[in-house]
């Protein structure tokens, strides 16, 4: 069960008594204002609060949690990993031993040595030669998905350069034909479709069938190209990863499609997520729009920190404490979980002045829409800033003017501020 706090509804009803509870769906099918303003409610409390899903009910987790919501103590736990552990998973409901064992073990899982075995792995790849090909890459992709918006003109933002370009820079990366690329789209659609979302019914059982079976396929596809390039190495990063280094460090097979899987899941879904919410908030504030046209190259960094701090794509990550420990005027025990929820510390009013305003001059802007430091924080931060980077610039600087024409089709989710679709149009004249 959660507290009872007193909130002013977003509908302008008079202030009443609101059941907050993290654990119950319904709270997050609420407008977000209303969970924003729960969040800074949450912050006050003495210490974090638990909260245990009630028997018989539809819930999003079954075991209680406590929930971080300052941004001091989500990035304190972030940064004590030998404390607040990411296994035996990182998300809800947690991976089940089976599909470890099937599907490899994700990073997002991994604690300790092999954490970091791994991730030494994939970091050495991302040489400063690749970094620049990708980024001269990026750009280009991003500006002809902007001619084909032009010539185009779809209804839907997210059906066209939102979703498509951190697919293609993605697959681009790992050297994915483009004969399977659709195919890849497919699946990572039904992979993440329902993650953080409330399932009723037979959908309980469907519908992570439908998941775990297209992070099969997407894992099928993966371990034939990584057998093709152990063969036949190619200028990409599967073949970078799968051949062995000077000291003899490479990917299995089942390795790397968990990573993949991870890079197209991940990647993919929270980059079209952030520049969706670009594009939405700059539209509904065309003050800071033209801020941004005026000088690009002055703005573009703050206007994507503050895009994703605003947002914030990934609204929580789970942790598992395995020891005594003290943080936020609470003693956690072994065995307890909390629940970073970076939705609440990036409007953290301790840190950041008039956090519900939308600023892309915003300074200091140390936001946590890339995790709170420590060995998980984003690994692939630098290339979501390359894509909103290359996109944003294209739309500013070749003048279509991109207007919503309705607001953003939310999913309701307690994972991730999911965008379903952006109806879109162009207004003023093209040059």
């Amino acid at each position: 069960m959660g507290i009872t706090v007193p909130y002013q509804l977003s509908s302008g009803r008079t202030t009443c008594a609101a059941d907050v509870d993290l654990a119950d769906p319904a709270f997050w099918r609420l407008p977000r204002p209303e969970r924003l303003r729960a969040f800074a409610l949450l912050r006050e409390a003495d210490a974090p609060v638990l909260f245990t899903p009630r028997p018989g009910a539809a819930r999003t987790s079954g075991k209680p949690f406590y929930a971080l919501v300052r941004h001091a103590d989500v990035r304190a736990a972030s940064r004590t990993p030998q404390v607040f552990a990411s296994a035996p998973g990182a998300t809800t409901p947690e991976p089940a031993g089976w599909a470890k064992a099937l599907f490899g073990h994700s990073m997002v899982n991994m604690d300790g040595p092999e954490h970091a075995a791994l991730r030494r792995i994939i970091s050495r790849r991302f040489t400063p030669r690749l970094l620049a090909d990708v980024e001269e890459n990026v750009g280009r992709l991003a500006g002809r998905l902007v001619d084909e918006l032009i010539a185009e003109r779809p209804r839907d933002f997210m059906a066209s350069a939102a979703v498509r370009l951190p697919l293609e820079v993605i697959c681009d990366l790992m050297g994915v034909p483009q004969a399977l690329r659709r195919r890849i789209a497919e699946q990572i659609d039904h992979a993440s479709a329902q993650v953080g979302v409330e399932r009723r019914g037979r959908a309980r059982l469907r519908v992570p069938g439908r998941g775990l079976a297209s992070l099969a396929r997407m894992q099928y596809v993966m371990g034939r190209l990584a057998r093709e390039r152990r063969r036949r190495p190619a200028d990409d990063l599967v073949s970078a990863l799968v051949c062995a280094d000077v000291d003899g460090e490479a990917l299995s097979g089942r390795q790397l499609g968990a990573f993949f899987s991870l890079l197209l899941v991940a990647g993919v879904e929270t980059t079209r997520n952030a520049l969706a919410h670009g594009v939405f908030l700059l539209d509904r504030h065309p003050e800071q729009r033209e801020l941004l046209r005026s000088d690009f190259d002055r703005y573009a960094g703050g206007a994507v920190d503050e895009i994703v701090r605003y947002s914030t794509p990934i609204i929580q990550f789970r942790r598992t404490v395995t020891a005594t420990h003290t943080l936020g005027g609470r003693t956690f025990l072994p065995g307890e979980k909390v629940a970073l929820v970076y939705a609440s510390a990036n409007r953290d009013e301790a840190v950041f002045t008039r956090p519900d305003h939308f600023d892309i001059t915003r300074s200091p802007n140390p936001h946590l829409g890339y995790g709170g430091g420590g060995p998980h924080h984003c690994l692939g931060a630098h290339l979501a800033r390359l894509e909103m980077t290359a996109l944003l610039r294209e739309l500013s600087e070749r003048r279509p003017i991109v207007r919503s024409t309705g607001d953003l089709g939310l999913v309701d989710s307690n994972f991730d501020n999911r965008v379903g679709s952006l109806p879109f149009t162009f207004g003023g004249t093209f040059t």
